[in-house]
């Protein structure tokens, strides 16, 4: 099993990214997918969610408004846009997959991507 996150990079406050995250090992459609985030000093949180068969989605509220998270299921790959950043977004983005969409815990998780918002 793989997840293998990409797209993280250096923006400055206001630019946008696009994070991707290719899965491999797994029935990708069968499982519910997140993107999380880490900062320096701070517990890893749920940043946005999306079913499996991308119907249902939900988004942290610090977020909302401004990413957006989708899925290919062709493509075994699943996507956070993300516009407006500002500086507080900076952190390591993580993606996992989940067999229940609320409730249990993340099956799998990837190694996760850099995200520095900074003029």
């Amino acid at each position: 099993v793989q997840l293998v996150e990409s797209g993280g990079d250096l923006v400055q406050p206001g630019g946008s990214l696009r994070l991707s995250c290719a899965a491999s090992g797994f029935i990708f459609s069968n499982y519910h997918m997140s993107w999380y985030r880490q900062a320096p000093g701070k517990e890893r949180g749920l940043v946005a969610r999306i079913s499996t068969t991308g119907g249902s989605t939900y988004y942290a509220e610090s977020v909302k408004g401004r990413f957006t998270i989708s899925r290919d299921n062709a493509k075994n790959t699943v996507y956070l846009q993300m516009n407006s950043l500002k500086p507080e977004d900076t952190a390591v983005y993580y993606c996992a997959a989940r067999p229940n969409y609320w409730g249990g815990k993340e099956s799998y998780w990837g190694q996760g991507t850099q995200v520095t918002v900074s003029s």
